[in-house]
């Protein structure tokens, strides 16, 4: 039987291969369905999870691939984009962009994001300000040396009244769109 991924190994759990198949197909269609843009965007597919199970795909490979689906989406975008604004827009949003992401970036820690309440858990602060600082530094120094993968990948312990993952999320997918949009 052939798969798309390798499987992963003995009791380990994996993406379901059904969930990723039909994601591919639907991403394949989306691409290849329009010159000028699809219903699928590089956000969805940065925004995708798949459900797991034994037997599935190996979750390091399909994450690898997806990171790199992702990538095409967004240079497609980035493309229309420029040919719809011209490049002077484009530069100018992606500046707004790096302004704001510092801004939130150069609060107090342990202050940069909205803590969850009383009986919430949330992100660690002290790992997110610590994240935080290291791309932060990164800007300070006009060099992101960060790959999209390492933003994406990142991974934060929870606490009580830890920061509001939403919020970091979000942020973290703007590093990620800084980091595609200046290659």
């Amino acid at each position: 039987m052939h798969t798309s991924f390798p499987l992963a190994a003995g009791s380990q759990l994996g993406y379901d291969q059904t969930h990723v198949e039909d994601f591919l197909a639907s991403a394949r269609v989306a691409y290849e369905g329009s010159k000028s843009g699809s219903a699928l965007t590089s956000d969805d597919v940065r925004r995708t999870a798949f459900p797991m199970k034994r037997g599935g795909y190996a979750p390091r490979y399909v994450d690898a691939a997806m990171d790199r689906l992702e990538e095409v989406f967004f240079e497609r975008e980035r493309r229309a984009r420029m040919r719809e604004s011209g490049e002077d827009a484009w530069w100018e949003e992606t500046r707004q962009l790096l302004s704001e992401v510092r801004g939130r970036i150069r609060r107090d820690r342990g202050k940069r994001f909205h803590r969850r309440g009383w009986f919430a858990t949330g992100y660690r602060r002290s790992q997110v300000d610590a994240f935080l600082d290291r791309i932060g530094e990164m800007f300070d120094k006009r060099e992101l040396g960060l790959q999209p993968a390492e933003v994406r990948d990142v991974v934060f312990h929870s606490e009580w009244r830890g920061y509001d993952e939403e919020q970091v999320d979000a942020l973290l997918d703007s590093v990620v769109e800084l980091i595609l949009s200046t290659r």
